[in-house]
């Protein structure tokens, strides 16, 4: 009597709890990657008026970066290619969209980590690049593009700064509507997005006009109407108090990364165990 044990005929490495968690979870992402693409689009074509008249450039890389509709587009097509890989391998037991599912996963993950290392190692180098290639691009374009303009005026009232490099709410010295030389009202202004009290607390309204002028101010005459620091230099100073709990998220994030990815090349090593039992 042979002592092996021989397995049914309806037996299959394949389990079901990780092909169905990779499915599900990746059909939820891919759901929500078109919905990007339908944000993203919506508000590139609302835009396009702008763009065919040369209002608004997209000719390189800085102006498809601070493009918001772009930038959503973009990371909707990933998100959505990626899910879409994910989820249909995992569904129909491709080893092919699998690998190529984890592959994308792994790029991901080490570029994240190579942002992450660089911002907590060199976080003042971070800064300098960062306001060296984007201060006088976004500064430039703050009137040219609204999403862009939106997304300016929330960051400077949330984080409570003016402008973006060291130079503070002189950055806007730069941009043609604010510039001292400029015949605009605006002119030796800031937005009223640098003020520390734009809004009448009486009447609700938001002054606009609370930043006119400061650029002729001193620092310490200016302090005293608008925020006078950078966006980027107080968002670094804010990660460094924060330090702990941004590491945690982090953590967590990778680690939660790393459990898909896991389970990515887990189900593809069971679909090719079961793939080499159907040929033996």
């Amino acid at each position: 009597m042979n002592g092996r044990r021989r397995t049914p005929k309806n037996f299959t490495y394949v389990s079901p709890c990780v092909k169905y968690m990779i499915f599900i979870l990746n059909f939820a992402f891919w759901l929500f990657g078109g919905l990007l693409i339908g944000i993203g689009t919506y508000a590139f074509l609302d835009k396009w008026p702008d763009i065919t008249n040369g209002l608004i450039k997209v000719e390189t890389i800085y102006d498809v970066v601070l493009n918001i509709s772009l930038v959503l587009i973009m990371a909707g097509g990933v998100v959505f290619i990626v899910s879409f890989s994910g989820f249909v391998g995992a569904l129909r037991e491709n080893t092919c969209l699998l690998k190529f599912y984890s592959l994308c996963l792994l790029i991901l993950f080490l570029l994240e980590m190579a942002i992450a290392i660089m911002g907590f190692v060199f976080p003042h180098t971070l800064q300098a690049m960062l306001e060296e290639s984007f201060t006088d691009k976004i500064i430039h374009t703050y009137r040219d593009d609204v999403d862009l303009q939106n997304l300016i005026d929330f960051a400077q009232q949330e984080f409570k700064c003016c402008g973006l490099s060291s130079e503070g709410y002189m950055d806007w010295s730069k941009n043609e509507y604010f510039n001292c030389s400029s015949p605009s009202v605006e002119k030796c202004g800031v937005p009223f997005s640098c003020c520390i009290n734009a809004t009448d607390i009486s009447s609700g309204l938001v002054n606009i006009m609370c930043g006119y002028g400061v650029q002729e101010s001193s620092v310490a005459e200016a302090s005293k109407k608008v925020w006078t620091s950078g966006c980027i230099e107080v968002v670094r100073s804010w990660a460094e108090r924060n330090l702990y709990t941004i590491a945690g998220i982090a953590l967590g994030v990778a680690l939660s990364q790393l459990f898909v990815i896991y389970l990515g090349k887990t189900l593809e090593g069971q679909i090719e165990l079961q793939k080499s039992r159907w040929n033996s």
